[in-house]
C-alpha cells in the first residue's frame, strides 16, 4: 500500500502501524511522485492526504481513477463537508478526518483489504435488474451493451443491492457490509456514493429504473425497468 502526506511524523506513525500490522508500506510526500508510484507499484490502497504539495490530494485522485481501481482512502484536516464531499465524488473510497486514531486507520485499511479477497467458485455469479447486469466474479457491470467503470466501492455497493433486489436496506447496513462492521463515521457516506453510482448508470432519483430510495431507511434496487 502507499501512504502520501507531507506531514513527515505522521507518515511516520502511520507506517510504523502498518507495517506493525504485516503490510507492506511505501511513502512519499507529493502529488506528482503518487501518481507516478501508484503506476508503478500498483498498490491494493492509497491512503491519501488532500492538502499535497505540487498536486492536490483531489487531482492526484482524479488522476489514479484514470488507471487504477485501487482502494483510496483520503485524509483531510479540513471539517467542511464539502472538502470530504468533494474528494469522495473523484473516486476516494473513504475519508479520514485529521487528527485521527492509527489504529482506526488501520481498522479501515484492513476492511478494505478484506473486500479484496478472490470470490469462491460458489460466489461466481451473474446478477441482473433490467438492462443492468452486475457479474461479481468478472467484476464488471454492463448496461445495455456498455461497460460501466465503477470505483471499487460503488461496485460493491451496486452487488450489495443487486443481489438482494427488492430489499430495502438501511444505511448501516450498506455500511456494515460495504466498508466493514469495524467502520466508524457519517453513515451519509452512502448517500455520496449512491450518487455517483447514480449518475454512472443513468439512473435519475426523481424516476429510478433502478435505485430506489425508502424513505426512513436506505435504498433498495428494484429489477424491473
Amino acid at each position: 500500500m502507499l501512504v502520501v502526506d507531507d506531514e513527515a511524523p505522521l507518515v511516520r506513525l502511520v507506517q510504523e502501524y502498518l507495517r506493525r500490522d504485516g503490510l507492506w508500506v511505501e511513502a512519499t510526500g507529493n502529488g506528482p511522485d503518487a501518481v507516478q508510484m501508484v503506476a508503478e507499484l500498483e498498490p491494493t490502497v492509497v491512503v491519501l492526504d488532500l492538502g499535497l504539495p505540487g498536486m492536490d490530494g483531489v487531482e492526484v485522485c482524479r488522476r489514479i481513477r484514470t488507471f487504477s481501481d485501487c482502494y483510496v482512502i483520503m485524509l483531510t484536516a479540513r471539517a467542511d463537508e464539502v472538502d470530504r464531499l468533494i474528494g469522495l465524488s473523484v473516486g476516494a473510497d473513504d475519508y479520514v478526518t485529521k487528527p485521527f486514531s492509527p489504529r482506526e486507520l488501520v481498522l479501515r485499511v484492513r476492511a478494505m483489504l478484506r473486500r479484496s479477497r478472490p470470490e469462491s467458485a460458489a460466489e461466481r455469479h451473474r446478477h441482473r435488474a433490467g438492462a443492468l447486469m452486475v457479474d461479481t466474479s468478472a467484476r464488471e457491470v454492463w448496461l445495455d451493451d456498455s461497460q460501466v467503470e465503477l470505483t471499487p466501492t460503488e461496485f460493491e455497493l451496486l452487488s450489495a443491492l443487486i443481489t438482494e433486489p427488492g430489499t430495502a436496506k438501511s444505511r448501516r447496513e450498506l455500511i456494515t457490509q460495504v466498508w466493514g462492521e469495524e467502520w466508524i463515521g457519517d453513515e451519509h457516506l452512502v448517500d455520496v456514493h449512491i450518487g455517483n453510482l447514480r449518475r454512472k448508470i443513468h439512473d435519475d432519483p426523481a424516476w429510478p429504473r433502478f435505485i430506489h430510495t425508502v424513505r426512513g431507511v436506505g435504498y433498495k434496487l428494484r429489477t424491473g425497468e
